[in-house]
């Protein structure tokens, strides 16, 4: 038999690729190097508050852990509390604009700083149902639902029961059993209408978007337009892009509107920017408010009259969630989450 038709052998270990993987470090090798007890390694990675440890000692069990690369387990963490430290935050469905995510970011930081763990959950294509039923899975101890998915009092019960403490909706009413922070579109719309009344306007174009998703907010700021005495308000569909900026712009004369609230600021610099690509002076054809007041419309010319959103602070609504979930309690409670007033600038 030739060399080469010899089987080959096999190969030579090399030192140490056969040992077993090291260890899971335990609370116990991180009080055996800071020098603690266990209780106190604990008390220290919990933040329990209730104990009160030198700042000396907690640094010490906290350079152990790190040198160790002990984490905790947060299952059984959980175990031991009776309920975990999750706030289940379901992702949103549509895009909700630079206002909207400045204010979610900031209710994440909030949160993380009391201590809970925000886990956003994609939720796009789900009932209530079963919706409540994979965030319970979870066990979180609380969930707040941006509105997008509609729920019922049984979807709050079932999360309850799976030992939410608290449930929170966002949007524009509330669910029995489940605390409200209610966003009134409706106002953002009635102050944008009122503006162009006020300076002489009647017949007001609303934009609607055409992306799916987005009537949670549109239909509720058109049924504010139309709540103002002397708007006649006209519906006049848009989607966010170029195109059908320019289409709309392009058929705008035959509308016979003289002002546009349109829906909000970024599709305010869309329709604008084309209206004046259609020979159309802004304000002189046609005055053009927005809402959510961004920089960017600012540095518009002619600069763009918005509806400004004035909203909570992230850690005044985290404190919120926070109490809901220290002192739970059958009885609910609502709070109103923003105001709008009216910002005139130039395009008005």
């Amino acid at each position: 038999m030739s060399q080469s038709s010899k089987s080959p052998k096999p190969p030579t270990p090399v030192s140490g690729s056969s040992a077993r993987p090291p260890s899971v470090p335990t609370s116990a090798d991180v009080a055996r190097l800071a020098g603690v007890s266990r209780a106190t390694v604990s008390y220290v990675l919990n933040n329990a508050e209730a104990v009160r440890i030198s700042e000396p000692t907690r640094r010490k069990v906290r350079e152990a852990a790190e040198e160790l690369g002990y984490v905790p387990h947060a299952a059984a963490r959980s175990l031991r509390a009776g309920h975990t430290r999750i706030v289940l935050l379901p992702t949103s469905h549509v895009p909700v604009g630079p206002l909207y995510s400045t204010f979610l970011n900031e209710l994440q930081w909030g949160l993380r700083r009391l201590d809970y763990t925000v886990v956003q959950y994609g939720s796009l294509g789900l009932t209530g149902d079963e919706a409540a039923r994979a965030w319970a899975e979870l066990r979180p101890v609380a969930v707040i639902s941006l509105g997008e998915i509609t729920l019922s009092a049984h979807n709050v019960a079932t999360l309850k029961r799976a030992g939410a403490r608290a449930v929170i909706t966002m949007g524009p009413g509330s669910v029995p059993g489940a605390h409200a922070l209610v966003m009134d579109q409706q106002e953002v719309g009635a102050r944008a209408a009122a503006h162009l009344v006020g300076r002489g306007h009647r017949r007001i174009g609303v934009v609607v978007p055409e992306e799916e998703g987005l009537e949670l907010f549109s239909a509720p700021r058109i049924a504010g337009a139309r709540s103002v005495e002397g708007a006649v308000i006209e519906a006049v569909p848009m989607s966010y892009s170029e195109d059908s900026a320019a289409a709309l712009a392009a058929r705008w004369r035959g509308l016979g509107l003289d002002a546009v609230f349109a829906y909000n600021d970024e599709y305010a610099m869309l329709l604008m920017r084309a209206l004046q690509d259609e020979g159309l002076r802004i304000p002189g054809d046609v005055a053009v408010i927005g809402a959510d007041d961004l920089l960017i419309g600012r540095l518009l010319r002619p600069r763009l009259s918005t509806v400004r959103i004035e909203m909570p602070t992230g850690d005044h609504l985290a404190s919120l969630v926070d109490r809901a979930v220290r002192e739970p309690s059958e009885v609910t409670e609502r709070h109103d989450l923003m105001a709008a007033v009216a910002v005139p600038r130039e395009s008005t």
